[in-house]
């Protein structure tokens, strides 16, 4: 077809098609950063624990650590709300160029905090701090990168082009996890806990100037230009709240099991595998690789596919696997703890959390319009990861210290799972 076209034509063509893949590549680049940023947190919270909160107890410590992982999710949703609003209003470059800023200066803030022997009582909130700083960059992110990209899409393609978003997610848990593992192996107990642990967190500051001048190459999408003149004087989040409040249930009831999945089967495993298992360190980092490897392969290839097949036969599917295989996966590997049964693990959720998600993010914006998808979708989303996955580690620690019983995580699941099958329904496919 592109033969027959005048030389003219043929420039404008390829002209837009370098544009959805900058468009592509720069959100996957500083999306995967913003969230290696925000979740190594998570890969190291045992160390954490010993350095920022000291007790008596073991448990205590821990708790105390997980739970400041939660708290900067008490930040996303106002972040969400303002940085949606933000987007909706000045742009969609303008808003994912300012949460890669925020992130990288909370990430810098753990990268160089003292620790609890150091500063006493001020290592500690240093670090709670620094998470509510993150929490808010984050809660930002998602619905403005989302917006950015489906807006970009070709028509019939939306699907497979927000699906490198969570394919971004997959490479930055396979980053956490390879550097996680790096430095458990190659360092010793001592250098781990004096030094070692801050390399994560002091790449992770890289990502203020490389994310910033990534997102500031990128031009604004067509869709929020045609309606930019609008959006300046609407009211994103009244029109959200008084619109379009099935829209907005459906979207947090599907990211119920998303959340879930992302925060239990992911970043907690590193710590199940060490605190419940009772494996080495790096054991759990290696099998956390396996996951990012699987969502990062698979996601493309599921959006390329819900694209063509609809979006909802993959989530329901998905969800309805994860509550079936939930029980006996952590059964399983609580009978045979090892590498080799939590790199299967890894695997088999891996794989299923990109069925899950690749479409998930092109579903949930076409229930909104361009004037207010990145308020909707950062509204839904935020919430919905604030209740059910920022605490999800704390609570599933508590469980199973109070119960004795090391299937806590696997009834989460169940429960999420559950309840975004019901939310699965509310999709209308094409």
């Amino acid at each position: 077809m592109q033969g027959t076209l005048s030389p003219r034509a043929a420039r404008a063509v390829n002209s837009a098609a370098q544009l959805r893949r900058r468009a592509i590549i720069a959100t996957v680049l500083g999306n995967g950063l913003e969230w290696f940023d925000f979740t190594v947190y998570s890969f190291f919270a045992v160390t954490i624990a010993r350095l920022f909160f000291p007790s008596g107890s073991e448990l205590t410590s821990v708790l105390l650590a997980v739970a400041t992982f939660g708290v900067g999710f008490c930040m996303r949703p106002v972040g969400g709300i303002v940085l949606g609003v933000y987007a909706d209003k000045a742009g969609r470059k303008a808003a994912l160029s300012l949460t890669i800023l925020l992130m990288a200066l909370g990430t810098a803030l753990i990268g160089f905090a003292p620790t609890y022997e150091q500063a006493g009582i001020a290592a500690p909130l240093l670090i709670v701090a620094a998470r509510l700083l993150q929490g808010f960059s984050a809660g930002g992110e998602m619905g403005g990168a989302t917006a950015f990209l489906t807006e970009y899409a070709p028509p019939g393609q939306r699907a497979w082009y927000s699906s490198w978003i969570q394919s971004s997610i997959g490479f930055a848990v396979l980053l956490g996890a390879a550097t996680g593992t790096f430095v458990t192996t190659v360092l010793s107990t001592e250098a781990l806990h004096s030094w070692g642990w801050r390399v994560p967190f002091l790449i992770g500051i890289l990502v203020g100037p490389v994310g910033y001048f990534i997102r500031s190459q990128m031009d604004e999408t067509p869709a929020f230009s045609a309606v930019e003149a609008q959006a300046r004087e609407n009211s994103p989040l009244k029109e959200v709240l008084s619109q379009y409040p099935r829209e907005t249930f459906a979207s947090f009831s599907m990211v119920i099991l998303w959340t879930v999945c992302t925060y239990v089967l992911l970043f907690y495993m590193p710590m199940y595998s060490v605190r419940t298992l009772h494996l080495p360190q790096a054991t759990g980092f290696a099998a956390g690789m396996m996951g990012g490897l699987m969502i990062l392969c698979c996601s493309p290839v599921v959006g390329k596919l819900a694209d063509r097949f609809g979006r909802r036969v993959f989530l329901s599917g998905a969800a309805l696997a994860i509550l079936v295989l939930a029980w006996p996966m952590f059964a399983w590997i609580n009978h045979a703890p090892g590498l080799a049964a939590l790199l299967v693990f890894q695997a088999v959720f891996g794989v299923l959390i990109a069925v899950y998600t690749g479409p998930i993010l092109a579903a949930l914006a076409e229930l909104f319009p361009t004037r207010v998808l990145s308020t909707g979708l950062s509204v839904a989303y935020n919430f919905a990861v604030t209740i059910f996955g920022g605490f999800a580690p704390f609570l599933i620690t508590w469980l199973i210290a109070r119960t004795g019983s090391n299937m806590a995580p696997a009834l989460y699941v169940i429960v999420a799972a559950a309840i975004s099958l019901v939310g699965t329904r509310f999709v209308k496919d094409a």
